[in-house]
């Protein structure tokens, strides 16, 4: 036998043996009035494979809809948070809620923000 020809038609059954194995099974019980076993060990196989998947893609779909990025309204440091939540302020210190996509100065009722401006006279 020449061994530099190609083997273009020699199966290698020991790379399927397992699989066919799993076929041949599922056929025989099958055959017996056991499908119900083998449908349900298939959905239970699809559901531990599919559950993860859309947990994972549920999850970064909330992410990207809660986090919010912007700037401190006192010393404007860019800061992130999540929607409904309280920071504070690397920068600044001032506590801060994240409310509908802003961040909000966390102040008491009744409260009056004054900003200082300086005035030049001539």
């Amino acid at each position: 036998m020449n061994n530099n020809s190609p083997n273009l038609f020699q199966v290698n059954l020991p790379r399927f043996q397992s699989w066919l194995t799993i076929v041949a099974i599922c056929l025989l019980l099958g055959s017996l009035g056991l499908g119900w076993l083998v449908k349900s060990a298939l959905v239970i196989i699809g559901l531990a494979i599919i559950t993860p998947i859309v947990g994972f893609l549920g999850f970064f779909w909330w992410l990207r809809r809660s986090i919010v990025e912007a700037e401190c309204p006192v010393c404007s440091n860019p800061l992130q948070g999540i929607n409904g939540s309280e920071i504070q302020c690397t920068n600044c210190g001032e506590i801060l809620k994240v409310d509908r996509g802003q961040l909000v100065r966390d102040t008491p009722p009744d409260t009056i923000d004054v900003i200082a401006v300086e005035v030049i006279k001539d």
